[in-house]
């Protein structure tokens, strides 16, 4: 299994009652249904 790893810097979406990260479509192909990922988030600016 390779490991790869992306960086990317978000803006945290809400959908509904839900707060989301969306992730770019580029990395559609990466991340398909049954991907396990390990997801580490820092708070770089809150409101």
């Amino acid at each position: 299994m390779d490991k790869k790893q992306f960086v990317i810097t978000k803006k945290i979406a809400k959908q509904g009652k839900n707060t989301i990260i969306v992730v770019p479509k580029v990395l559609q192909e990466e991340l398909t249904k049954g991907t396990l990922v390990k997801l580490t988030i820092d708070v770089l600016k809150s409101k």
